[in-house]
């Protein structure tokens, strides 16, 4: 009898890392994998910068196509699956083809969260979450256009400082009174904040959108928490909504904030059927709820997990949660997850556009930030895969060679064990 292979929900890019690591770890199985999109897998990350500036397209496969022909995966652009059935194993596409499967992944991905006040098909509103968003927005950067961008977020301020870069007027709508304020701590909001205005936007925090509506010579009228403004074109980037509809119907667990719930193997709460990427909430060690990370790297480590959970070999081994953004010319990145209770102790000055902020509990690193200082993060990751207490009283002086602190922390944290 012949084996009814695997389906994979979703072309993104956690859906080509799983299916090619099924082939890589010996699996000879069908794999068939269902897009809405008509592009195959690619990466999500350049939508906001290179593909809204570039002279030259990037190229945003995440396979090559050497990759895709060696594989074999039967991929259905252009199709959306419906309903999933859990006791027949099956999932069913909306032109009516059904997809019979031994083994399951969604990876259905996420949808940008929208407003009802800001209505997806106004002319002049972008909501940017797939190649053709980011496409359609590129056009409508060109002729110095005003440009008003609702959210503070990552993704705001990254569309931000490129639409600056081709030339537009902007302006950022934040409710927060500081820039990500959940995500870093208060003085590297003060210092984004600082860096988005030198570089020619006006940035409003603590401002709300009531509305938008069309006017003459088509433009826009915005209604705000601090003024109406006028403009040609209104991004809205206020975060991503996970996919989770498929599962929900079919009776799948569901996690109480929205995403699939999933375990550490990325099993969802039925045996035949995996999750992985933006759709999920997984449980993880040393959490007391389940936690969603919308990260390039959670995308590709979640889809190898899963691989390996579907053939039932042993799993990757867990890695610290790392994110990045680039923000115009300044690179920021992140190790471990924030914690509204963490204390901070910095190294370096904002002021010098170079710095890194470790956040502990308990002499515990939980939490890294690194502005323009990824090669200092790296130092000091090993500290935070360790999980142990260390000395931070010699962090913050730059004398100090960084590399050799954190090798005698590893070794004072060994010594301890």
């Amino acid at each position: 009898m012949t084996s009814r292979g695997i389906v994979i929900v979703g072309a993104g890019q956690s859906a080509a890392v799983a299916a090619h690591a099924l082939r890589e770890q010996g699996y000879t199985g069908r794999i068939t994998m269902v897009g809405r999109e008509r592009h195959r897998p690619y990466e999500r990350p350049p939508l906001s910068k290179a593909v809204l500036v570039s002279t030259d397209a990037p190229r945003l496969d995440v396979l090559t196509d050497e990759a895709w022909t060696r594989n074999k995966v039967d991929l259905l652009t252009g199709s959306d699956a419906v309903a999933l059935d859990l006791v027949r194993r099956h999932v069913r596409l909306a032109d009516g083809q059904v997809l019979e499967y031994e083994m399951c992944l969604l990876a259905t991905g996420g949808e940008a969260t929208t407003l009802a006040s800001v209505p997806t098909g106004l002319p002049g509103v972008h909501y940017i979450r797939t190649l053709d968003d980011a496409r359609r927005l590129r056009a409508a950067l060109q002729g110095t256009p005003q440009v008003a961008i609702l959210g503070g977020g990552f993704l705001g301020l990254e569309i931000a400082h490129s639409a600056l870069s081709a030339g537009a007027s902007v302006t950022v709508l934040e409710r927060a009174t500081a820039l990500l304020d959940r995500f870093v701590p208060p003085e590297a909001s003060v210092w984004l904040a600082s860096r988005m205005r030198a570089a020619g936007a006006t940035l409003l925090l603590g401002a709300s959108c009531g509305g938008v509506h069309s006017l003459p010579a088509g433009r826009l009228g915005l209604s705000t928490s601090t003024g109406d403004l006028e403009v040609d074109e209104v991004v809205v980037a206020i975060g991503l909504s996970p996919n989770d509809a498929l599962a929900r119907d079919a009776g799948l667990q569901i996690a109480a904030g929205g995403g699939i719930l999933v375990d550490t193997s990325c099993r969802t709460s039925n045996a035949h059927v995996f999750a992985c990427g933006d759709c999920t909430s997984q449980r993880r060690p040393g959490q007391a709820a389940p936690t969603r990370l919308e990260s390039w790297q959670n995308a590709n480590e979640q889809g190898r997990t899963a691989a390996a959970a579907m053939l039932g070999l042993p799993l990757p081994v867990p890695t610290v949660p790392w994110f990045w953004t680039d923000q115009g010319r300044h690179n920021i990145q992140m190790l471990g997850l924030p914690a509204s209770d963490l204390e901070y102790v910095r190294r370096g000055d904002p002021a010098n556009d170079k710095v890194l902020w470790i956040g502990h509990r308990g002499s515990v690193p939980l939490h890294g930030v690194a502005i323009n200082a990824g090669a200092d993060l790296r130092a000091v990751r090993p500290l935070f895969e360790r999980g142990r207490p260390v000395q931070l009283e010699d962090f913050p002086l730059d004398a100090t060679n960084l590399r050799a602190w954190a090798k005698q922390m590893q070794a004072d944290v060994a010594t301890t064990a």
